[in-house]
């Protein structure tokens, strides 16, 4: 029995950390949403006391990750992420509104799982996030596990 993942949304803008979370309740996603809205809250959270992301060993994560944050670039947290041993497996879905091809590629060579931009329009963006929810609702995510 796997456990339950949990979802770490790393987004700065109130307004749509509001709609993601309702819209991915509305594909009927139950799971646990653990929202930040500074990328050094979301670190300290992730890499733990210790620094070393040991602490969430044995528990699955899926990161919610937009990459315009006012405090350290989701870029960098992507970086950090994937490079660590224990963290390096967990899904990263970035949610953002840069649509530059050059900020794609390079979050994918980085290890992204899923580039997604953010629709401009209201509507638009609260499918994209029910959609989203559905796609949560079937994917499987790996535990972290010590190296």
């Amino acid at each position: 029995m796997s456990n339950p993942v949990t979802i770490i949304m790393i987004e700065d803008d109130e307004g749509h950390a509001r709609l993601i979370e309702r819209n991915i309740r509305r594909s009927g996603v139950n799971n646990e949403i653990v929202p930040f809205t500074s990328g050094t809250a979301a670190l300290n959270y992730l890499f733990g006391a210790d620094g070393s992301g040991i602490e969430h060993q044995n528990r699955a994560l899926l990161v919610l990750l937009d990459l315009n944050l006012p405090d350290t670039s989701g870029i960098d947290i992507l970086r950090r992420v994937k490079e660590n041993d224990h963290l390096k497996c967990t899904p990263v879905v970035v949610l953002t509104t840069t649509d530059d091809a050059q900020e794609i590629k390079r979050c994918y060579e980085l290890g992204c799982n899923v580039y997604i931009t953010k629709p401009v329009n209201y509507e638009s963006f609260a499918n994209a996030i029910r959609q989203l929810g559905l796609f949560f609702s079937v994917i499987q995510v790996p535990q972290t596990e010590a190296p």
